[in-house]
């Protein structure tokens, strides 16, 4: 199916491109959330009137990620979580607890985020996490998990 991208999507090109993807892509994901629309004549021929519009928001988001990114930048995130005397947790620390104690310091960060390079964190200590806060602006951020016993 041929679509026309209304935003830039990673690996599947930018702002107004036109491409062909798998049918069950376009119409369970791309259409509904508003990213791609069928590429009829017609719908080129609003795409191009509305292709400032559509540019200006884009920059606008970007701007915006990009300056959530710099204040997010080098921010390190404390957690607990109930550790045995090894060093493992009894549980994990997950994109969600990463998500939520974000929140509460202030950042508009959703779970969906949050990349985890090796899954959820089972180890005390440190490690380094990355936000995707847009598809051009990725942020480094340090998770500090500390160990409390029972």
């Amino acid at each position: 199916m041929q679509i026309i991208l209304l935003e830039k999507v990673v690996n599947l090109g930018n702002l107004g491109e036109i491409v062909t993807v798998k049918d069950g892509y376009a119409r369970n994901f791309l259409i509904p959330t508003g990213r791609a629309r069928r590429a009829t004549a017609q719908a080129k021929a609003e795409f191009e009137a509305r292709r400032a519009e559509l540019e200006k928001a884009a920059a606008e988001k970007l701007a915006a990620a990009q300056a959530t990114g710099e204040k997010l930048a080098g921010t390190t995130v404390r957690l607990s979580q109930k550790a045995g005397v090894d060093g493992r947790l009894f549980g994990s620390v997950t994109n969600h607890d990463i998500a939520a104690e974000l929140v509460k310091l202030g950042y508009d960060v959703h779970k969906s985020q949050i990349r985890l390079p090796n899954g959820p964190i089972k180890v005390v200590g440190d490690t380094q996490v990355v936000i995707a806060l847009h598809t051009d602006v990725d942020v480094e951020i340090t998770v500090s998990v500390y160990g409390e016993t029972a």
